[in-house]
């Protein structure tokens, strides 16, 4: 632990001198936003040619969820949710613009939020890690069952068979080789009234369910993506329970395939994980929120790390990634609305529009 305190306070020293140009064809640069409901479907493909086109954004992560007509799981739909069709459309044009793009469903963690039960959860009530955490009628945080998140569980002897055939149906919608799983803020994990996960280690836990969705992804040729937060010690770093673990599902970073792609989120200040990531093996992406002067702090460190590095190291820093946690119509609103009043622009927005426009003005 000492060491890895001491290669903390090393990684946040920023190092000065002249930072190379990047290399605008192969970072990413990314944007993570929830999908669009099926009204807003249209506004945002003109969001993704206006917006997100103008501003070389190169990587369009949507949290998909069950906004999307499943067929192989038509049970687990919601009441309105995307058809194949206008999932082809936002693939159409992403390809006509050079935009990778990749569909993420919340694996593990986050069957739940407030007082609803996510419809994974709700239709196969026996995938359930706490069954008897019951649901509230008002949700307030803390609680006495440090119910933040409903969890599956991994263990379960049928919970892959519906996983693996929504991760394989919607991989082949979105016509994308890469899936991300989520799996952030996992709270409930390994519970001890659990009769398949009760006392076994959280961290080989976390890091079984990691694996068994890398090794389907990458049977067919795909990559996993996932946050990062669980694969840190939020106690000896001082991170915390929310952009690291303090239930030690964090020893499971040298138990997962280093070619799982891990998105480092960190939002109240720039922390150096994405360089102790690295130097795990792992590729990592670097992820911004809702405050400019943090994400050009992370921008600009990013750009340290990966100049100042060996080219091995230096390899594994892929880019940049602003995440929304914001609907999409939501976050396109505020977009229009700071056009018209630039003196109190949205957080996520004015975020999104600093970020790239520095990493484009250091691009040119």
């Amino acid at each position: 632990m000492k060491n890895f305190l001491i290669f903390l306070m090393l990684c946040s020293i920023r190092v000065f001198g002249h930072t190379p140009v990047a290399d605008s064809t192969s970072e990413i640069r990314g944007f993570c936003i929830a999908a669009p409901s099926v009204a807003e479907h249209q506004r945002f493909l003109t969001f993704i040619e206006k917006e997100l086109v103008s501003r070389k954004v190169n990587t369009l992560i949507l949290r998909v969820d069950w906004n999307y007509q499943f067929k192989s799981h038509p049970e687990l739909r919601d009441e309105k949710a995307l058809s194949g069709d206008q999932i082809k459309q936002i693939v159409r044009l992403c390809k006509a613009n050079g935009i990778k793009l990749m569909p993420q469903i919340n694996l593990l963690g986050h069957q739940s939020w407030a007082e609803t039960v996510y419809n994974l959860l709700k239709v196969y009530p026996q995938f359930d890690e706490t069954p008897h955490v019951k649901m509230p009628e008002k949700y307030v945080w803390p609680n006495a069952d440090g119910l933040y998140c409903k969890s599956y569980c991994p263990l379960h002897p049928e919970v892959h068979k519906v996983v693996f055939e929504l991760v394989d149906e919607i991989m082949e919608a979105f016509e994308s080789k890469e899936f991300h799983a989520g799996m952030d803020e996992v709270f409930y994990i390994g519970d001890e009234k659990c009769p398949r996960c009760s006392g076994k280690d959280k961290a080989e836990l976390y890091a079984g369910e990691v694996t068994v969705l890398r090794n389907h992804v990458a049977e067919k040729g795909g990559k996993l993506w996932i946050w990062g937060d669980r694969l840190l010690d939020g106690k000896t770093t001082g991170m915390g329970m929310w952009e690291a673990s303090e239930n030690n599902t964090f020893r499971a970073v040298d138990l997962i395939p280093k070619d799982v792609v891990i998105c480092d989120w960190h939002y109240e200040r720039s922390e150096p994980p994405a360089a102790y990531l690295a130097m795990k093996g792992f590729q990592v992406i670097t992820c911004v929120w809702n405050k400019p002067a943090v994400a050009l702090k992370q921008y600009d460190d990013y750009k340290s790390y990966k100049a100042n590095v060996n080219p091995k190291l230096a390899g594994r820093y892929e880019g940049m990634m602003q995440t929304v946690w914001s609907g999409a119509g939501t976050f396109m609103n505020a977009l229009d609305a700071m056009k018209t009043d630039l003196k109190k622009p949205d957080g996520q927005v004015a975020c999104f529009t600093q970020l790239f426009d520095k990493i484009n003005s250091d691009t040119k």
